[in-house]
Formats: C-alpha cells, structure tokens, sequence
C-alpha cells in the first residue's frame, strides 16, 4: 500500500525563508592514496557518519578501503574531529582510527551520543577477508571471496568513547571493540528466513527525548534505556528493506526510512504503486515493532542509502522540520538533494533543494557527487552533511563536508 499523504494545504510559511543563505563545501577525507595513518594509504573513503558530541565537536566516520572502492576486503574504520563547526578545512584533524585490527572489512560506522551522559557509542559490522556479501576477488589479496552464507559470519561490534572522541574503547574499556553478534543478531529474519548478511545503519543513531539510544540496523532497531549498559534488539514487521536511517519526529513519533532491497525495489505486482521508493514507517514506542513498512512516493530512491534529521526549532514562530537527504532520482546516484517536511508526521515534503545548486567544489579532481550521506546539526544551528563523491580521474572516492543554513534548504524550489 502506498503510503496516505494529506490533501493539499497552503504553503507553510518558514521565517528562515528571509534570512541570509550559507552553504560552503570542503573535501575532509580524500581518496586516491593520498590520506592514510599507521603506515597505511587509502584508495577510497565511503559510507560517512556525522554527529555532534555535548562539547559541540563534530566526530565525521569513513570505512578506509585500503585497495579499492570495493565494499569487501581490507577496510579500517576512520574518523576525524572537527571544532568550530567544521567551518575550515583546517578545523578538522588528522585522520584518526577507531579500529583496523586485522585483514578483514570493518564497516558501517552507526555513532550516537548519550546528550545525557556525553558517551559516544560506535557500531559497526565486521566481516573476515575471506568473505563477501555478493562474492568476487579480494583487492587486497585478489584470491576470491566466498558470499556471507551461515549466521555469524557477518557480525556486530560496538566501542565508546568517553573523552569527546579522542580515543574508543570497548564497551567495558578494553582496546578491541566488543563483539554483541550473539545479543543483537538474531538467527531468523522477520519473514522467518535465516539471518546471513547484516547490516548496522549506517549513518547516525539516535538519542530520543525520553532518553533511549537508537541504532538502525537490517530488519530490526537496537536500543537502550539505560545509557548503553544493557542493549536489546526489537525486529521490523517485514523484511522488505535493508539499510536504514531514523529520527524522532516532531509529535514524538520514531521514523525509520529505509533503503528497500533489491526485489522489495525491483517488484512490479500491477497495482500501480512505485516501489522505487524509500520505504517508510513510524511507531510511537521504539521496545515495539513497527508496522509494516510502505512507500512513500515523494522519495524516489536509486536502491541506495540515504540520511534523515530532525532540526530542531530555535525561533518562536518556526514550524516543525524534518530533513531528508538522498539521491532523488530512481537511476543515478548523483542526484542529491535535501527535502524538508513541515508536517509533524514528515507526511509531505514541502520544499526541496539539490546539492548541485550549491558552492562549486574547489578541487578540480573530484567528479560526480553522490551515494551514502550522513547530516548533523552543528552548535551554531546549522547543517553539517557528508557525502560520497568520486574522483573523476581515478575511480577513487573522496568525502565531502557541506555545511548549510536553512535558509539555503527553504529556497530551493517546490518539488
């Protein structure tokens, strides 16, 4: 079923409409070998997560594929810190290492911050060398890998930091991440289908306004209520879609808006919905399941990943506001584009602007932009998003830091 929209109103008006636009753009995590640590140089950086800690530091992740772009084989998991809002390239540091321990692919950093008790909490898949998700050689090694078939092989660690992301630990201080594959990965998806290949996130996690931390994940949400002592799994209705991101809405509800699988996107069953969607849903209680989950039409969707924020209100008389970021187009990756939804439910998306009609990039060699993203709303309230973009010369990828008001965002145009 397609998901119901309320009947057309008018324009909402948004003050921020009048005020000065801001957007800048910078490269933080460049590709093509030319960044690395610990002896290390890094083909490409991919799947970005942003957040911002209590002490207004912005903590940007990156997967550091070694060899390739490929999404398998030697990837470490990267960050960097930035202060002043990232406002310069020199406000962020050196590159940093969460974790590279060993050979295989350390991946889809998921962070979020207790506002509570300052802790930032990272999640992360992890899979041995050897394996893939879909098969194909090893750039490291270039013998071949075999697909993620058992439960297990694909697996789920967490780390903390307690000093503003300086360093990471293990959940009870050691130097490895922990390993919770056993509490957080349940054996049998949703559709009742053994649970092989896995997914955390990727992108930012959430912390709700009655205190629960949440990480999107595959099928399911993970959570705690009890600043990460404990963690427990709640599972999606179905298993339609995969990669996912979530926010809490303006009525309190929680959002999950998801990247659909390959058949879920694929399906032509006749009844005129366009499955070529993001696939969306809401449950006002998180320790529930939600219900089952449903296209939304406005979002068209390149079966790619894609990143959701609510910014919250500083002005009196501002009106709720949910933001989306995405390649909006059911072909191409490069389409990005941020949305913004004035309903309290994010039930229609008023007024959208793509990336492309911001700041030119100053690096001549950074291609097409677009793919994964992550955003975060920086200490002087305005947005700090990441992006994918490729090298045009070497097939590389690099990561974007765009920063924006959102006067920018409501400028842009109704559609």
């Amino acid at each position: 079923m397609m998901i119901s929209v309320p009947s057309a109103a008018a324009e909402t008006k948004d003050p921020a409409k009048d005020r000065k636009q801001y957007h800048t753009v910078d490269v933080i995590f460049r590709g093509n070998y030319m960044e690395g640590l610990n002896g290390i140089k890094y083909d490409s950086f991919r799947i970005p997560a942003i957040v911002r800690t209590n002490a207004g530091t912005l903590l940007a992740f990156a997967e550091g594929r070694v060899k390739s772009k490929k999404d398998y084989g030697n990837i470490n998991l990267v960050y960097k810190r930035g202060t002043n809002n990232g406002a310069t390239h020199d406000d962020w540091s050196g590159l940093k290492e969460a974790v590279g321990e060993g050979m295989g692919t350390w991946g889809n950093p998921t962070p979020v911050v207790d506002r509570s008790t300052g802790t930032i909490w990272l999640f992360m898949s992890w899979n041995a060398a050897d394996k893939s998700q879909s098969g194909g050689k090893n750039p490291d090694t270039g013998e071949e890998t075999s697909k993620v078939s058992a439960w297990g092989e694909r697996r789920v660690f967490v780390m903390k930091s307690t000093d503003d992301g300086q360093t990471f630990t293990g959940m009870n201080g050691e130097s490895k991440p922990t390993d919770m594959t056993d509490e957080l990965l349940p054996k049998e998806q949703p559709d009742h289908k053994k649970w092989t290949w896995d997914a955390i996130g990727p992108g930012a996690g959430l912390y709700t306004k009655n205190g629960t931390l949440v990480i999107p994940a595959q099928h399911r949400n993970i959570y705690s209520t009890d600043h990460g002592k404990t963690w427990k799994v709640v599972l999606m209705s179905d298993a339609k879609t995969s990669e996912a991101t979530v926010t809490q809405l303006p009525n309190g509800e929680l959002y999950r808006n998801d990247r659909p699988t390959r058949t879920t996107w694929e399906t032509d069953d006749g009844d005129g919905i366009k499955h070529k969607r993001r696939w969306v849903s809401r449950t006002p209680d998180i320790t529930k399941k939600f219900p089952p989950s449903a296209p939304d039409d406005k979002l068209l969707d390149p079966r790619n990943q894609g990143s959701v924020l609510l910014y919250n209100n500083t002005e009196p008389d501002a009106p709720p506001r949910t933001l989306f970021l995405n390649s909006a187009s059911t072909e191409s990756r490069t389409k990005m584009r941020v949305r913004v939804s004035y309903h309290e439910a994010a039930r229609t998306w008023e007024r959208s602007r793509p990336l492309s009609e911001g700041p030119e990039w100053p690096p001549v060699d950074i291609g097409e932009e677009g793919g994964y993203s992550s955003m975060a709303k920086t200490a002087d309230e305005m947005v700090g998003a990441l992006i994918e973009a490729e090298l045009s010369t070497t097939e590389t990828f690099s990561i974007l830091y765009r920063k924006f008001n959102i006067p920018w965002v409501v400028n842009g145009c109704t559609c």
